[in-house]
């Protein structure tokens, strides 16, 4: 679904992710600084979100993986918060989510004069996402069609429509409250999704925070 164009009916689509090691390591803050700047927006976005999936037991407040690792490893703690508390919800490109951590990561370095090193085999290896979107099958005419459909596709496809293609696809909405507004005119439902924060719900809790939303709806 593109951003100028939102299809009648709502066809939804899951992803397969294949994790690729890069080559490329950070020992200390510095070369984290180093790698921000310079590597591929998709290891951005795996740093950030494919994470959460890997990380759900840090739930309710799950931090990105570089404030994991600050904070972990490297046991800079205050860097650590300031990097966990960036809302990435309020991103819509890789390259403004990016801007940001160098941001906080420059800051902190200016008030060091010297910064730790992980310890040999602790370091940060920058790792990135390849995805492939694959057709469900699933469709939905309306909002009953939408709701029962819900209930029905994968976490991979809740992901896929609410995380993706907002940041990663850059559609600057995720897929669910784009088609509920312009297609079926449900203005407040759309609303209602996009104040969801699905950085603090698992997959499973995101897939029935919508649904309550949409009975809510339908009972009224």
């Amino acid at each position: 679904m593109q951003s100028d164009s939102v299809p009648e009916v709502f066809e939804f689509e899951s992803r397969l992710n294949l994790t690729l090691l890069t080559g490329r390591k950070a020992r200390d803050l510095a070369e984290l600084l180093e790698g921000l700047r310079e590597v591929p927006g998709s290891v951005i976005y795996h740093h950030t979100h494919h994470f959460l999936v890997q990380h759900q037991h840090l739930s309710p407040e799950p931090p990105n993986d570089f404030a994991y690792w600050v904070t972990n490893i490297l046991l800079e703690e205050r860097l650590g918060e300031e990097l966990a508390s960036i809302d990435i919800l309020r991103f819509q490109k890789i390259h403004d989510l990016r801007a940001e951590l160098i941001r906080v990561i420059e800051n902190f370095l200016e008030t060091r004069s010297e910064v730790r090193a992980a310890p040999p085999g602790m370091e940060l290896h920058f790792m990135r996402s390849v995805s492939f979107v694959l057709k469900t099958g699933l469709k939905a005419h309306n909002l009953r069609e939408f709701r029962d459909a819900l209930g029905r596709i994968s976490l991979s496809s809740i992901s896929f429509h609410m995380f993706d293609a907002r940041l990663r696809l850059e559609r600057g909405d995720n897929d669910f409250s784009g088609w509920l507004e312009r297609v079926l005119g449900e203005k407040e439902l759309a609303q209602a999704l996009r104040a969801l924060d699905p950085y603090t719900h698992t997959e499973e809790g995101l897939r029935n925070a919508i649904i309550a939303q949409i009975d809510k709806r339908l009972r009224n």
